[in-house]
């Protein structure tokens, strides 16, 4: 017993370890990525000058936010424009431990779970974190003491928590056929076909609603440049804008792993390996959030609650009902 408890802690902080590492790696380098798919499709060069490629663009932002002044606003609430930005990168950090990425593996007669941990409420616990990640943006906004900082704060507040219900709500048919709040019972359950198959309209409502949630264009109005400055980061500099600049990165990989489990089926696929899977779904779903960036323009905020409150959640609804009434007419 004490074996397996040792065995399995150190196993434990091994996933951590790699995961931790290999996120925040694949988010600094998706900057670069978004940077060169963004020139190639307005027909420029994009990241060209540090290294080949660019390819050692991402080192020289890291280095250049280490080394930048960090200024605090005359007049802010210094305790809480410091831990605003933790908060937001800590959750997005943390919303990856229920994420499984391929099926389990032995090592030495063990079975190791490609997950850091499986909580069989897995899907409440990704929806409680996405809602502490609104008080890091409506903190750091209002803590700043700046106008434009506070209407940014309040502009992301409104959106997350409207958008929130949708997507809530978008995911209730997939446990209604998966049975299980649990990731891994709802990626097994899609081991026949995925769910976007079964349930078109909630990988829709789902994919917009994600979107608005982690302030994607076209619903990028918390940080609107054109009246906002940068929105409710725009007094930050230093590492602690790089905390929000990299949780909004994370949480494009978190979205496009979220999509892959929920209606993709995860690491389920013919012939190649399932960790291959896993990632090449990802990897379009990322594409096409760069892809969204590149094509669709900013909405109006009217457009954007109308969008949530009067489309999405009256339709996530009879979607519900409708799941329903087929699975009592199917048993």
């Amino acid at each position: 017993m004490l074996m397996d408890w040792v065995f399995g802690s150190i196993f434990l902080i091994v996933k951590l370890s790699i995961v931790l590492i290999l996120l925040l790696m694949c988010a600094a380098y998706l900057v670069w990525v978004e940077r060169k798919l963004l020139g190639r499709m307005q027909a420029r060069y994009g990241p060209n000058r540090a290294g080949h490629y660019g390819l050692l663009q991402p080192m020289v932002d890291v280095i250049k936010l280490i080394t930048k002044e960090d200024t605090v606003p005359k007049g802010a609430s210094k305790v809480i424009f410091f831990l605003a930005p933790g908060v937001v990168g800590f959750v997005t950090l943390l919303i990856f431990s229920v994420v499984p990425f391929g099926r389990n593996v032995t090592l030495w007669g063990r079975p190791i779970p490609l997950v850091i941990s499986d909580l069989n409420i897995g899907l409440l616990f990704i929806l409680a974190l996405s809602s502490i990640s609104v008080y890091g943006i409506a903190l750091g906004g209002w803590a700043s003491n700046s106008k434009y900082s506070l209407l940014g704060g309040i502009r992301g507040a409104a959106q997350m928590i409207s958008y929130e219900v949708p997507l809530g709500l978008s995911l209730v048919p997939v446990v209604m056929l998966a049975r299980s709040f649990s990731l891994v019972d709802i990626t097994d359950a899609q081991s026949g076909y995925p769910f976007v198959l079964r349930l078109p309209i909630s990988f829709i409502i789902f994919l917009i609603a994600a979107v608005a949630e982690i302030k994607r264009i076209p619903f990028d109005l918390p940080e609107a440049e054109n009246e906002l400055g940068a929105g409710y980061h725009t007094e930050y500099s230093g590492m602690r804008f790089g905390l929000f600049f990299l949780g909004e990165y994370i949480t494009m990989i978190i979205l496009g792993s979220l999509v892959a489990i929920f209606f993709l089926g995860g690491w389920h696929g013919p012939l190649l390996p399932p960790i291959f899977w896993f990632l090449l779904k990802v990897g379009i779903i990322v594409f096409a959030l760069i892809w969204f960036r590149a094509t669709f323009p900013r909405i109006r905020y009217d457009q954007l609650m109308n969008t949530g409150w009067k489309v999405l959640i009256p339709v996530a609804l009879l979607n519900i009902i409708a799941t329903g009434a087929f699975i009592l007419a199917k048993s």
